[in-house]
């Protein structure tokens, strides 16, 4: 159970961690603050400033998520950027991948908040500092904060500006 634990953690944890990269640095192809700014002030948010914090949420929770460090906060941060994104960006395509959907934001939110139900396991930093944060609480604590923190992002979207044709 334990290399389950680590490998899910992993697989979620960096791969969040390697898209907020993208968003703050332009690593592995991505548009860097930017880039991210300019397409998250086409969805309404306030372009620079919101890839800052979406970054530093993806990049930060990830590795917390990856290396089994204060697992809870680390769920609830993938949970309030995921929930944030597929609201944003992804519901209106639907469910699937394939059309834009909310598909894999709502996988990698669903994984991440499952390691604060179970607990990161024993191949992690909180075993390794004796932290045992896990069960039905701390997910559903978890859950909770990350819902809360994405409604308050969500919350400070406007608008989208639309194109207006000059004739």
């Amino acid at each position: 159970m334990d290399i389950g634990l680590l490998l899910l953690r992993l697989t979620v944890g960096l791969t969040l961690a390697a898209h907020g990269t993208q968003k703050l640095f332009g690593w592995f192809g991505g548009p860097g603050l930017d880039g991210t700014g300019k397409a998250l002030a086409m969805l309404g948010f306030q372009g620079r400033r919101h890839a800052l914090i979406a970054g530093l949420v993806e990049a930060g929770g990830g590795v917390l998520l990856a290396v089994g460090f204060l697992t809870p906060a680390a769920a609830a941060l993938v949970v309030s950027v995921m929930f944030v994104a597929a609201v944003s960006a992804h519901i209106k395509q639907g469910f699937f991948m394939s059309s834009g959907g909310y598909e894999y934001t709502l996988v990698l939110g669903v994984a991440g908040l499952t390691v604060a139900f179970t607990g990161p396991g024993a191949l992690s930093l909180d075993a390794l500092v004796g932290y045992s944060m896990s069960g039905a609480l701390w997910g559903v604590a978890a859950l909770f904060v990350g819902l809360v923190g994405g409604a308050i992002q969500l919350a400070q979207r406007r608008p989208a500006p639309t194109l207006q044709t000059v004739s």
